[in-house]
């Protein structure tokens, strides 16, 4: 019988090098009085985004409100919001997630995040945060701001907030023998974020972050529109050596926009072929009850540990990947 390959996929040095970012990062927040919190893997209610899938559980008994079937979380951050709406808090955490999504070289189902909320910030102060992380644990440099419009235009010629724009997209995307048989159906949004990946984001100088502003209100997913471009929302990503590394927004506190955005999902959902999720209702009581005004980002940890290692495959920074555990 063939021996099961049972050792870790990462190095003991690299063992040592992930607890070293954990204290970072723990004394990052500790300086800066943010409070560490743990909520659930396994809830309830999961994402209507389109492009995120929830693997599921079932639980062998019933809960009182009868719902069995439970989902692992993509992202704390529902459970998060709850705790901002109950006490108003700056807090961040450290916690496994998973997604239904590919592998490879930057992708395991399961992974760590880092998500933190600040009370009283927005988006661009939060983004000079995700920088200065950024400084005391990779060394890097001050990042270059580019709003998603500019970048672009620099990158493509074509500017992504107009019609005109996003036509000459897609139909250079269906020049694209890798494209031609499935983008002509899909909406903009999805043309957006292909032309983005295939020609934008490969555009970035890997030696410098680059912070993406200003995306289109289509992608602002739980991000205020912005009052003074109501085309586009307060999001940002950072990108750092290659790696597309944090996801934040000023976050959207309006209950009934919110819901109104989950139905939207659902929508689109449907239209592709994709069964409806439920509104997570937990968190549209905790909007109701009223979220603070602050911000918000998740950032890949593992991400951030190739980074800051030199490491070539998210392989080498996990004990255990999900193909090996």
């Amino acid at each position: 019988m063939a021996q099961l390959p049972w050792q870790p996929s990462a190095s003991w040095a690299l063992l040592q090098q992930r607890a070293k970012l954990l204290q970072q990062i723990r004394g990052f927040f500790a300086e800066r009085g943010v409070t560490e919190v743990d909520t659930p893997l396994l809830c309830r209610f999961g994402v209507t985004d389109r492009h995120l899938e929830n693997l599921t559980s079932r639980f062998a008994h019933r809960f009182p409100a009868g719902h069995q079937q439970l989902q692992l979380q993509t992202s704390p951050e529902y459970a998060m919001k709850r705790i901002l709406a109950a006490y108003q808090q700056s807090i961040y955490q450290l916690s496994h997630v998973v997604r239904d999504d590919e592998v490879g070289r930057y992708h395991n189902p399961e992974f760590m995040l880092l998500e933190w909320y600040r009370v009283g910030f927005d988006d661009r102060q939060l983004a000079q945060e995700v920088e200065a992380l950024l400084q005391l644990t990779c060394d890097a440099p001050a990042a270059k701001y580019l709003s998603y419009q500019q970048a672009f235009i620099d990158a493509t010629g074509h500017d992504p907030l107009t019609d005109s724009g996003i036509s000459a997209l897609r139909r250079d995307l269906t020049n694209d023998p890798k494209y031609r048989d499935w983008i002509a159906n899909e909406d903009d949004s999805t043309v957006l974020q292909v032309a983005f990946y295939e020609w934008v984001e490969s555009a970035f100088a890997p030696h410098q972050p680059v912070c993406i502003t200003h995306f289109p209100k289509a992608q602002a997913a739980l991000a205020k529109i912005a009052a003074d471009d109501p085309r586009t929302a307060h999001r940002f990503e950072f990108y750092y050596r290659g790696v597309e590394l944090a996801n934040g927004y000023f976050e959207l506190t309006d209950v009934e926009e919110q819901r109104q955005r989950f139905a939207e999902d659902n929508r689109l959902r449907q239209q592709h072929g994709q069964p409806p999720k439920a509104a997570d209702e937990y968190l549209l009581a905790a909007l109701e009850h009223g979220l603070p005004s602050c911000a918000g980002v998740a950032l890949g940890f593992d991400r951030l540990l190739m980074i800051a290692t030199g490491a070539e495959h998210i392989e080498e920074v996990l004990a255990f990947t999900t193909a090996s555990a």
